[in-house]
């Protein structure tokens, strides 16, 4: 029993995350649901292959099973181009696909997080690469960025305790 679950549970990992590599652009989602998407998509994949192929017949040759394989791994695929545009609200293909989301289960956490590590979670994907260490920071590059965090103080995107711990990291630079 125990064992089984673990196979699902692996299984399901490993196709949803073959999903998820399968499109352009960063897919942050909780682990279930990587999970959740995977065994979706491999039920429906071996399903459709067992109409195909018949029901005895679907795992009987290596080419077989890589058609199951396939068949899951694509609709599993759809499945997180459907999350991507309809929870996202953002493309699957093109510049805005490579753009970190701002909807999505977790995404508001996630860019808190990052948030707090001085990351930009816009510049994500975008080749941009901001300064993280203090030997890469110049003393303009620390004004700015504290410049940048009181102004999102100041719309009420940070709390005064994120500003706080924000300023007081790049202060040690």
């Amino acid at each position: 029993m125990f064992g089984t679950a673990l196979a699902a549970l692996i299984t399901g990992f490993l196709i949803g995350s073959a999903a998820r590599f399968v499109l352009p652009g960063p897919d942050p989602m909780p682990f279930w649901l990587t999970v959740l998407i995977g065994l979706m998509g491999s039920a429906t994949g071996t399903a459709i292959s067992a109409l195909i192929l018949g029901r005895t017949h679907t795992f009987d040759t290596s080419s077989h099973a890589f058609v199951t394989l396939l068949l899951a791994v694509g609709f599993a695929t759809a499945l997180v181009a459907a999350y991507r545009i309809l929870v996202q609200r953002r493309p699957i293909f093109g510049p805005e696909a490579h753009r970190f989301p701002r909807r999505g289960l977790g995404i508001a956490r996630l860019r808190r997080h990052l948030d707090q590590l001085g990351i930009d979670p816009d510049t994500i994907g975008r080749g941009k690469r901001l300064p993280r260490r203090g030997a890469e920071m110049s003393q303009d590059d620390v004004v700015a960025e504290i410049a940048r965090l009181r102004e999102r103080l100041d719309a009420g995107e940070i709390t005064q305790e994120e500003y706080e711990a924000a300023r007081e990291r790049l202060r040690r630079y």
